[in-house]
């Protein structure tokens, strides 16, 4: 297994691999410009109070949905637009997903970390693309991989002499409908040097366990989060909703709004714990 030099990377104030824990934080679609904004400023606002260094996440296109019908999001014209005013007025690191090469360029005029969905990490023309714009690159591990073959896709991101990359851990296929998170992952994939984060809402869904939708747990999505920072993680991934059971997309999974206070605080005060 290649190792290297344990790396920071910094995404405006907020640093993964540095001495605080990072939160990536924000619905899983955008629903609506109000919607998002509204949460954006909520979260900003949380997460200064409480000391947390915050990026906000939110897609504009979801383009794996599991059913034909289902919501997607406002699309990359208008979504990237909703998302450059969230970072402008609310002054915080933005990321989002892209699923086409052509997205990568597009979605980097705006956006601070242009993020790689699970599904789509083997995808070598996406990954060149998105190292090329120079700007951070967030990889979800696939379900579908061991922590050990995340090697090849930094290879590919290396290749465009981006170094600015982090992996994120959201659950490996287990069966039917279901995944697990292993935390073993987080361990393996830090000694490839770079920053590690820990998705806990995708961690406890239930791909396609919905019929045409996909389910989950997300009542245990604390407890799992929790257990990453223990084990050691450079960052974690929320989805949030300020009602979760009207999300458009992923409402089983995320945690609301008014709960994240409570998360937060046990997430940082296990981290100090652990840094001591």
């Amino acid at each position: 297994m290649k190792s290297v030099k344990r790396r920071q990377v910094r995404v405006g104030r907020v640093v993964f691999g540095g001495p605080r824990l990072a939160v990536i934080a924000g619905p899983c679609v955008i629903e609506s410009r109000k919607g998002c904004l509204d949460l954006a400023k909520r979260l900003v606002e949380l997460a200064a109070k409480m000391d947390v260094p915050l990026v906000f996440k939110a897609s504009f296109d979801k383009a794996n949905r599991t059913a034909v019908d289902s919501y997607r999001g406002p699309g990359i014209v208008e979504g990237l637009a909703i998302l450059q005013e969230v970072r402008e007025t609310c002054k915080v690191p933005v990321l989002t997903d892209i699923h086409e090469p052509e997205q990568a360029a597009v979605a980097a005029e705006v956006v601070d970390i242009v993020q790689i969905p699970a599904f789509l990490c083997r995808q070598t023309d996406l990954l060149l693309a998105a190292g090329e714009t120079g700007k951070v690159v967030n990889v979800k591990k696939g379900q579908f991989l061991a922590p050990e073959d995340m090697i090849n896709v930094i290879n590919k991101l290396e290749s465009t002499g981006n170094y600015k990359l982090t992996l994120t851990e959201r659950g490996a296929s287990f069966g039917y409908n279901n995944l697990v998170a292993d935390m073993r992952s987080l361990l393996i994939m830090r000694e490839f040097g770079y920053p590690v984060i820990f998705d806990a809402t995708h961690s406890v869904q239930r791909p396609g366990g919905a019929g045409t939708s996909s389910g989950g747990d997300g009542k245990w999505a604390p407890a799992l989060a929790r257990a990453a920072v223990a084990t050691g993680v450079d960052g974690v991934f929320i989805e949030t909703h300020l009602n979760p059971p009207e999300a458009l997309s992923d409402k089983a999974n995320a945690i609301a709004f008014a709960e994240l206070a409570r998360v937060w605080r046990q997430l940082k005060e296990i981290h100090e714990a652990i840094r001591r």
